[in-house]
């Protein structure tokens, strides 16, 4: 990873929050992807535009996998991607909540390199770099150190808490929910939660950037079933996702059976 990788997204994901700010605080024109895939506003484009012709630009060698950009195998054949979400939570930006966030990543032979993750109507910017820590604005992150399910305030849909997924019962604990899934991460990465679970197919750009937080604030990060994540597949998407710290990570494995 170039050393400027980290300094590069930060810079890009400042400017996106400006543009996507302006958006906010007027009436914004949005449509319903095909498929039951959720909204897309004009918002998530002009952000989506801004940050292709930016980072591209800058790393012209880099390949790209967006949210908001068609697909294609050409992402495959190189080396080291960006992985961009530009509104997570597109939702609440269009409800006009202010838990939205923008998300970019860099990941090299499918290991996340450099994120960041920004709510700018929050004032929260989370970064890390692979070594380098992780940091919310000027503080340094640290996971939670609970190893008990039943004192554990856990990030969670409620689908998560279906039986099926529990073999020995739904455990006891403390469930909240953030729309954002790269916000729930940095949440975790932050110490003010001690897990997120997702057992639902997970698209890589909700989560790459927000996994390094976690990692880099000394938590860990797997699928559902405890298996490495890895980024820029052929189908961009992990078998959900288990933040937690790293004491707290192998209790929620046992409790789903793993």
């Amino acid at each position: 990873m170039p050393a400027t990788d980290l300094a590069l997204i930060v810079d890009a994901i400042r400017e996106a929050g400006r543009i996507a700010t302006g958006f906010a605080a007027k009436p914004t024109q949005r449509w319903e992807k095909p498929g039951g895939a959720g909204p897309v506003t004009e918002a998530d484009l002009a952000v989506n535009d801004y940050l292709q012709t930016v980072l591209r630009h800058a790393r012209p060698e880099y390949g790209w996998l967006s949210e908001e950009t068609e697909d294609t195998d050409e992402r495959l054949s190189c080396e080291t991607v960006f992985i961009i979400d530009p509104i997570d939570g597109t939702r609440s930006f269009v409800d006009g909540s202010k838990t939205w966030a923008h998300s970019v990543a860099v990941a090299h032979k499918g290991v996340v390199t450099a994120g960041a993750v920004y709510l700018p109507l929050r004032d929260m910017l989370y970064t890390a770099a692979r070594g380098q820590g992780a940091w919310l604005n000027d503080e340094a992150l640290k996971t939670s150190v609970k190893d008990e399910l039943k004192v554990a305030d856990i990030l969670a849909a409620k689908p998560m808490l279906a039986p099926e997924h529990w073999p020995d019962g739904v455990p006891e604990f403390s469930r909240s929910h953030r729309p954002s899934l790269a916000y729930r991460l940095g949440l975790v990465g932050q110490g003010r939660f001690d897990a997120m679970l997702t057992f639902r197919p997970t698209w890589e750009w909700d989560v790459a950037a927000g996994s390094l937080i976690v990692e880099e604030a000394r938590g860990i990060c797997t699928d559902k079933n405890g298996g490495m994540v890895r980024f820029n597949n052929p189908h961009p998407q992990l078998n959900g996702l288990i933040a937690a710290g790293p004491n707290l990570h192998p209790v929620v494995l046992r409790a789903l059976g793993q």
